[in-house]
C-alpha cells in the first residue's frame, strides 16, 4: 500500500533532529525509551503554536514576577529569567531563533532557549504552573489581542458605510423581497442595513472578550499548586478581570474560542450577503454599481469581463469559517475533564477563522466605501414592479377603504398595468378611477418614488432625513476597540 504523504512529511521534518536524541527532558523521567520519530512529529504543535510566542513570553514574565513577589523565585532568578526572555523576543523576531519539533511547542521550545542563555534559573520558570494553564493563558492573550483588531476594522468598515449612505440617502433604488421589486428605498437606507448587520457583530466580539477575560494561570495542570501563588496578581500583569473560578474548568475550557468562532461565522455571514448583493448589483443585468477595478479581476479568454473576484471569494471563506466553527464543536463535544491532548487541535481552525476574518474585512473595508453608484440605473429599476403599489393602498385606506379592500382594488390595476405596460404612476386619472371612484388628482403625490420614500418619514424608515438623523445616531454608536 503507498505510504501516507502527510505522514511522510511529518516523519521527515524530525529525521534530522531525532538522531542520537535522548526522551525529552520536559518530560521523559518516567520513560524508557525516546519517542517513537513520528509520533514525536505527529503530536507536535510547533509549526502552527508558534505565533503566540509574544503571549507565552508575556505570561512567563507575569509569572516569574509572581513567584518572586510570594518568595519562591529570588531577585536574581527573576531578573536573569526577565532578561532572558526579552533577548528570546529579540532572536524570534530578527529570525535568528531555531525552533525545533523535537521540543514539541512554543512553550517548551522558548523555556530550553531561556535555559540556555541562563543556565538553571530557566529550568525554575515553570514552578507553580503546567502547559496546561500556560497554552490556556496565551491563548486567550493572543485571541483578545486579535478581537481589538478586528473590531478596529470592523469600525473602520462602518466608518466608510456610514460615508457611502450620506453621499446617496436621496439616492432611490429598488427594495426587494423575494428577489422580485417590492417597495422603493434609498441606496443610503440600504448601507445602514449593512451597518446594522455590521453594528451586531462588533458589539458580539466585544461580548466575547468579556466572558473570554479571565486568567487561567495557576490552575497548573488540573487542581491548582501547593506554592503560596497569587492568582490575583498575574491575572491583574496580564489585564484579566480575574482570576479563573475552577482549575478544572480553567484548563480544559475552550468556550471562548467557540464563542468567537460562532461570532466571527456569523460575521462572515453578513460578509457574504454583502458579497451576494455586491455581485449581483455589478452585473449587467443589474448595473446598480461599479466595484473598484483594484478588487477585481478579468478572463484570460474573454477580454470584456471584469470579475468580482473579491466579494466572490469572501462569499466562499464563509463556508471556511463555518468549517472552523463545527470542527471545535466537535473537537469539544466528548472530551472529560480536563485537559485532553485533543485540544492541540484547537489552534488551526482557530487561527485560520482569525486570518480570514481579518483578510475578509480588510478587503471590504476600502472596496465598500469606493462603491459607484449608477443612480440612473437605480431609478430606472425602482419604477419597474409597480414599487409603489402599497403607497396607493395606504392612500385608499387614508380615504376610508378598509385594507383588503384597498389591497383588491390595487391588486386590479395591477393587473392592469401588466395588460397594459403602464406603470401605477403612468396611468390617467380616468383609468385609476375604473377601479376606485374615491381616487382623485392627489393620489400621483404618493404614486412617485420621490412621494414614497418621503412617507416613510419615522425611525428605521428609508426617508432621506430619518436616513441622516440614523446616520449621526450610528456615529455616536461606534463600538470602541
Amino acid at each position: 500500500m503507498p505510504e501516507c504523504k502527510y505522514c511522510s512529511d511529518i516523519l521527515a521534518s524530525s529525521m534530522s533532529e531525532n538522531d542520537n536524541k535522548q526522551t525529552n527532558p520536559s518530560w521523559g523521567g518516567r520513560f524508557s525509551e525516546q519517542t517513537d520519530a513520528f509520533v514525536e512529529a505527529f503530536t507536535a504543535s510547533v509549526e502552527f503554536d508558534q505565533r503566540i510566542y509574544k503571549q507565552d513570553i508575556t505570561g512567563s514574565k507575569a509569572h516569574a514576577r509572581m513567584l518572586h513577589r510570594v518568595g519562591v523565585l529570588s531577585a536574581a532568578d527573576c531578573e536573569a529569567i526577565l532578561n532572558g526572555l526579552d533577548r528570546i523576543i529579540e532572536e524570534i523576531e530578527a529570525g535568528e531563533f531555531a525552533w525545533s519539533v523535537t521540543r514539541e511547542d512554543v512553550h517548551m521550545n522558548i523555556e530550553a532557549r531561556l535555559t540556555e542563555l541562563i543556565g538553571d534559573a530557566g529550568k525554575r520558570l515553570h514552578t507553580g504552573r503546567s502547559r496546561n494553564d500556560q497554552v490556556a493563558t496565551d491563548i486567550r492573550l493572543y485571541l483578545r489581542e486579535q478581537i481589538t483588531v478586528i473590531i478596529a476594522q470592523l469600525v473602520d468598515l462602518q466608518k466608510g458605510l456610514l460615508d457611502l449612505a450620506e453621499a446617496e440617502a436621496n439616492t432611490i433604488m429598488p427594495g426587494f423581497t423575494h428577489l422580485q421589486v417590492a417597495q422603493p428605498v434609498t441606496f443610503g437606507h440600504h448601507m445602514m442595513a449593512w451597518f446594522e448587520m455590521l453594528q451586531r457583530d462588533a458589539t458580539r466580539m466585544s461580548d466575547c472578550v468579556v466572558r473570554m477575560n479571565v486568567s487561567p494561570l495557576g490552575a497548573a495542570a488540573l487542581a491548582g499548586t501547593s506554592y503560596p501563588i497569587d492568582r490575583d496578581f498575574t491575572a491583574t500583569e496580564l489585564g484579566f478581570s480575574a482570576p479563573a473560578a475552577n482549575s478544572l474548568d480553567a484548563v480544559s475550557d475552550r468556550d471562548f474560542a467557540l464563542e468567537f468562532c460562532a461570532v466571527a461565522a456569523i460575521l462572515m455571514t453578513h460578509l457574504s450577503r454583502m458579497a451576494e448583493e455586491m455581485v449581483m448589483w455589478s452585473s449587467a443585468q443589474f448595473d446598480f454599481i461599479g466595484l473598484p477595478d483594484r478588487y477585481c479581476t478579468g478572463s484570460s479568454i474573454m477580454p470584456q469581463k471584469k470579475n468580482p473576484d473579491v466579494p466572490e471569494l469572501v462569499r466562499g471563506k464563509t463556508g471556511r469559517v463555518n468549517g472552523n466553527l463545527i470542527s471545535l464543536l466537535t473537537l469539544m463535544k466528548s472530551q472529560p475533564l480536563a485537559y485532553n491532548k485533543d485540544n492541540q487541535e484547537d489552534k488551526e481552525p482557530l487561527f485560520d477563522t482569525i486570518d480570514t476574518v481579518i483578510a475578509s474585512l480588510r478587503a471590504y473595508a476600502d472596496m465598500v466605501p469606493a462603491l459607484k453608484c449608477k443612480r440612473e440605473n437605480m431609478y430606472r429599476a425602482a419604477k419597474q414592479g409597480f414599487s409603489t403599489a402599497t403607497d396607493l393602498a395606504d392612500y385608499l385606506v387614508r380615504k376610508g377603504l378598509p385594507f383588503r379592500d384597498a389591497h383588491e382594488v390595487v391588486g386590479k390595476a395591477v393587473a392592469y398595468g401588466v395588460t397594459t405596460n403602464k406603470d401605477l404612476s403612468e396611468m390617467a386619472i380616468g383609468e385609476l378611477k375604473v377601479f376606485a371612484d374615491i381616487i382623485d388628482e392627489d393620489v400621483f403625490d404618493v404614486l412617485t418614488l420621490e412621494g414614497s420614500v418621503a412617507a416613510r418619514d419615522h425611525v428605521g424608515g428609508t426617508a432621506p432625513e430619518q436616513v441622516r438623523k440614523a446616520i449621526a445616531q450610528a456615529r455616536k454608536n461606534l463600538v470602541n476597540p
